[in-house]
């Protein structure tokens, strides 16, 4: 294992099960793999007769399983940082996609976010993070984890916790504790201009999490807006649904079209 990449293989054949029977891969499937590392999610992806591309970053893991699958015409294998990758690219052989993996933790959330900008590409992801960032991407608002990336991943999918999994699963194990986390992501439609604001607003209630809402953002919007969204100015940002905030980033910005 190259320490650099922050490599923990998953080892537990229960685990793997579950985790294949969350996918349901399908022959008919266009699946995009993460991080496969020794193979154990990509083993059995493979004999589903699913068309398969797998990015890892670790080119001895890429030559192993290059090697190992060297006749399978199903399988791509891309050697390269999933950050950089031109996923429209590597995902222009079918319209409609799964993205499974489990993900180095120090990239998780920021990649989540990345594939939930692809409107439409991928219409199921299966990932395997932090129990933290599992807890924080499911979380309800009013809830302590409801934060600033609840509300950007929440608006752009149907989020479910699915599997706990403890340390014990990895070799060599964490420190911390993972989860299965599943996402549908949902068709917006693009509006890059309010996804900018949208975004900007998300940042700010979010930067002091102790300040209300109407303290949060006054040096930026107008109190008008909390009275166009019904929302009560005195509440912290914890407490607004992804609604809300898509209401005050839509009374700031103006009406879509």
């Amino acid at each position: 294992m190259r320490k650099r990449f922050g490599q923990h293989f998953l080892v537990d054949d229960y685990i793997v099960d579950q985790i294949i029977g969350l996918i349901r891969p399908q022959r008919d499937d266009y699946i995009l793999e993460i991080g496969p590392g020794g193979g154990v999610l990509t083993e059995p992806l493979i004999a589903s007769g699913a068309q398969l591309s797998v990015v890892e970053i670790d080119r001895d893991l890429a030559a192993a399983l290059e090697l190992k699958h060297r006749q399978t015409s199903s399988l791509t294998i891309h050697t390269q940082d999933i950050l950089t990758l031109d996923l429209a690219l590597a995902t222009r052989a079918a319209d409609s996609w799964k993205a499974v993996g489990n993900l180095p933790y120090n990239i998780s959330t920021a990649l989540i976010l990345r594939l939930l900008e692809f409107t439409g590409k991928f219409h199921e992801m299966t990932f395997m993070v932090q129990r933290e960032v599992a807890e924080r991407l499911a979380a309800e608002p009013g809830t302590r984890s409801f934060g600033r990336l609840s509300v950007m991943a929440q608006r752009r999918a149907t989020i479910k916790l699915r599997l706990d999994v403890p340390p014990e699963s990895f070799m060599p194990p964490p420190k911390v504790d993972s989860a299965v986390v599943q996402l549908v992501p949902l068709t917006l439609p693009p509006e890059p201009q309010f996804e900018q604001t949208f975004a900007d607003l998300v940042r700010l209630a979010f930067a002091q999490r102790r300040k209300t809402i109407s303290n949060a953002l006054r040096s930026h919007f107008d109190k008008r807006i909390f009275l166009d969204c019904h929302v009560d100015p005195g509440q912290r940002a914890e407490s607004l649904s992804v609604a809300d905030f898509e209401c005050l980033a839509r009374a700031v910005h103006g009406p879509a079209g």
